[in-house]
């Protein structure tokens, strides 16, 4: 019995360990420039963020709860900010920025919500906030 036991803990454990990387948060951070920052949080499982910051102080955020929720960030220029926040399960967020002194904050509460952005220029702000299930924006903006 205690054979079959250890055996069988064993075997599940190897389980266990052999599938977490299917399950694992993944983070992906590019920078080049100087002063830039990026962070973020992730709880639940199979949660992404991706960052590409190029420039001069240049912030990116990303907080995620639940499992397969994708954050992409991608900001090219001098001083622009954003935020994603996520709740859910397999929701989607990106935004692009290019220029200088943009803010962007992206929150979706729910569940298959899609969420994107461009601005361009100077000075843009964007805030898109998604509740519920199958939302689905879109921004483009140029500010002088």
């Amino acid at each position: 019995m205690t054979r079959k036991f250890f055996l069988t803990t064993a075997i599940l454990s190897a389980l266990a360990f052999g599938s977490a990387p299917v399950l694992a948060n993944d983070v992906h951070i590019d920078q080049f420039g100087f002063g830039n920052a990026a962070g973020g949080a992730q709880a639940g499982i199979a949660n992404t963020i991706g960052v590409f910051q190029d420039g001069v102080f240049n912030t990116s955020v990303t907080q995620q709860n639940g499992v397969g929720n994708l954050g992409v960030t991608g900001q090219s220029g001098f001083n622009n900010n954003a935020d994603l926040l996520q709740n859910g399960h397999f929701n989607e967020a990106g935004v692009g920025q290019f220029g200088a002194n943009h803010n962007a904050i992206l929150t979706q509460d729910g569940h298959g919500n899609v969420a994107a952005g461009v601005q361009v220029g100077n000075g843009c702000d964007a805030d898109v906030a998604q509740a519920g299930a199958g939302n689905v924006a879109a921004f483009v903006q140029s500010c002088p």
